[in-house]
């Protein structure tokens, strides 16, 4: 599991429903950028607010409009370990690749973190996504908890992700790591270790370009682009509303039809959409990207 992962919004249309017409859209238009694979049902797909009959409408329709042409995780977290069995094998059946999964929220006992996964390990037949995300969670896992729990692909989003990537590998050189936080810190993960990112980032084949030549050798050009993309970068890695501005620009390059939000959900004001219209000016200035 290695390259870039595109974690997915899920789109909805004017009346609060799963646009299933901006779903295909959406899945077209990653995979048209380059995406190595797709993630959904993050943070960023709001799949904490679906039902479970909306999370199986998004699951088969992604796994219908991919068609096998590139792997698909899906997001299967909860309290509860069975819920989260029940849900990674359903994903299996409608074709995931595997699941991405995040410990129970505020727990903090260790040991009950390292049973919670061993049983996950136990109980299913393919690829876990450690998430450690401790600002959803408030689960913070040791790097050395990480290294040795048995679960390989870790998706690292503990602040500093760079650190701590080098103390995962130091420990357990076979970790396979993937960077996220909005692809802010992409090049450093590489540097340090990482073999991809699983990001919202709305300029996936940046991200594409970055690994083709960061991998090719050629570490300085990979650089370069990255900082002609750290404005847009930065404004949409906000705490809170970076869902909201990942739609508005995926709506403006032609890819979903309706930017909302679903309830709760902190949408971007008017001034945030000046400030963004000036940001995606300067980026196609600077990058010759058109949107």
């Amino acid at each position: 599991m290695k390259g870039i992962y595109n974690i997915m919004v899920t789109p909805f249309d004017g009346n609060d429903r799963i646009d299933e017409e901006s779903l295909r859209s959406v899945v077209d238009f990653q995979v048209s950028k380059g995406a190595h694979g797709l993630t959904i049902l993050g943070l960023l797909g709001e799949g904490q607010k679906l039902s479970d009959a909306e999370r199986d409408l998004v699951i088969d329709v992604v796994m219908d409009q991919v068609k096998g042409r590139i792997p698909v995780v899906v997001t299967t977290s909860h309290m509860s370990p069975s819920v989260v069995i029940e849900r990674s094998k359903r994903a299996k059946e409608l074709g995931a690749e595997g699941v991405m999964i995040s410990p129970p929220t505020l727990l903090r006992n260790m040991d009950a973190v390292t049973q919670f996964y061993a049983t996950l390990k136990k109980e299913l037949d393919m690829p876990i996504v450690v998430q450690d995300e401790p600002v959803a969670t408030n689960v913070i896992m040791p790097a050395s908890f990480l290294a040795n729990n048995g679960l390989p692909i870790i998706k690292l989003e503990d602040p500093p992700v760079p650190q701590k990537i080098t103390q995962i590998l130091n420990q357990n050189p076979d970790a396979q790591i993937l960077g996220g936080l909005g692809g802010q810190y992409f090049i450093e993960e590489l540097e340090r270790g990482a073999v991809g990112t699983m990001t919202g980032f709305a300029f996936t084949e940046a991200l594409i370009e970055m690994y083709d030549l960061f991998n090719a050798g050629k570490q300085q050009e990979a650089r370069d682009l990255f900082y002609k993309y750290t404005p847009i970068l930065r404004y949409e890695g906000q705490a809170n509303v970076s869902v909201s501005i990942r739609k508005e620009i995926l709506k403006r390059r032609g890819a979903i039809k309706n930017a909302d939000v679903r309830s709760p959900g902190a949408k971007l004001d008017a001034p945030g959409m000046e400030e963004l219209t000036k940001l995606l000016d300067y980026t196609v200035q600077v990058t010759g990207n058109p949107l």
